[in-house]
């Protein structure tokens, strides 16, 4: 009998959620992702010094300010890219690329930044249709991501932990979301005191299936990609979902287990509740009265963000 590594592969998009290339060669996924503290902790990989180099000489040569805070900031998003190049070799699919979480609420400077970040891809020979670009699922980013949409920028929208945030996100016609399985259960333990649920009852696990039915059931395009996972049991459940991103440590797991692997998620499913339609005012009331999904996107904000001021602060050390 195959692994269950090799049976999701067959009803599943496998995506790596890493920033090192050697975890991507070994479990072949097809696409990959990375975020601001993958990015950091790849950077700080011997391995890659190389990278870290050419990022700074790059940013040196681009910045049109010359101090060495400026350089440091423009070297991030430049190390962003580096890295999605060199994994693009890798796999055969298309690399997620994330725009600065500082500007999560800023719809016109996300915007601004994604295009950026695609003219370098650009400049790199790789086309628009292998880059994801990232934004937080705030109201700004959804919109940000609803905008570039129509430029035929794809948009992968992270940092989703509410069911309004994924009807907003299907609404904006995006690309793809990530709704962040584990990082829900973290707070549901914390907040009931609970050590442990069943794979089936996990409330991370729950959030996906309500949204890939809602979404199946309507029709939508957007393809859910489920992330941030802390068991195989959460993965297992959600066989059949359109992506699931998985870490290497998770990945090496399933590769080494064996058994039957049901298909839960299916996408000729008919299950979902009444179609939405959210506004602004709608969405706002809704993130308020989810203290789950108000306190996880801000907590996420908040880290993403930090470890982007911790890399440009390490990179400035080193020019």
């Amino acid at each position: 009998m195959s692994s269950l590594l090799e049976q999701l592969k067959a009803v599943t998009v496998v995506v790596a959620d890493t920033g090192d290339f050697a975890s991507i060669q070994k479990f072949k996924p097809r696409d990959a992702t990375t975020n601001p503290s993958l990015i950091a902790s790849a950077a700080a990989m011997p391995q890659y010094q190389s990278l870290v180099t050419a990022a700074l000489e790059w940013a040196r040569a681009d910045s049109k300010d010359p101090s060495k805070g400026a350089i440091a900031a423009r070297a991030v998003d430049r190390l962003a890219v580096e890295f999605g190049m060199e994994i693009l070799k890798v796999v055969p699919g298309r690399v997620s690329t994330e725009v600065d979480a500082r500007l999560s609420y800023d719809t016109g400077k996300s915007v601004e930044k994604a295009r950026d970040l695609i003219a370098m891809y650009a400049k790199g020979g790789i086309g628009k249709e292998r880059i994801l670009i990232k934004l937080a699922s705030t109201w700004e980013g959804i919109k940000a991501a609803e905008v570039l949409e129509r430029e035929g920028i794809h948009c992968n929208l992270t940092l989703l932990f509410g069911f309004h945030q994924a009807v907003a996100c299907a609404e904006a016609g995006v690309t793809l979301i990530s709704p962040f399985v584990g990082r829900i259960l973290d707070w549901y333990l914390k907040s009931t005191g609970k050590t442990s649920y069943a794979p089936a009852e996990d409330p991370g696990v729950l959030s996906v299936t309500r949204i890939y039915e809602y979404y199946k059931t309507h029709g939508y395009k957007t393809e859910v990609m489920g992330a941030s996972f802390r068991n195989v049991g959460e993965i297992t459940e959600l066989a059949g979902c359109d992506l699931l991103t998985i870490a290497p440590k998770l990945l090496a797991e399933l590769e080494a287990m064996q058994g039957p692997l049901p298909r839960k998620l299916d996408p000729s499913t008919k299950k979902g509740e009444p179609k939405l339609s959210l506004d602004r005012r709608a969405f706002d009331a809704m993130h308020a009265d989810d203290r789950m999904a108000k306190e996880k996107l801000a907590e996420g904000i908040e880290s993403f963000s930090k470890a982007i001021t911790d890399l440009e602060k390490s990179l400035e050390a080193r020019l």
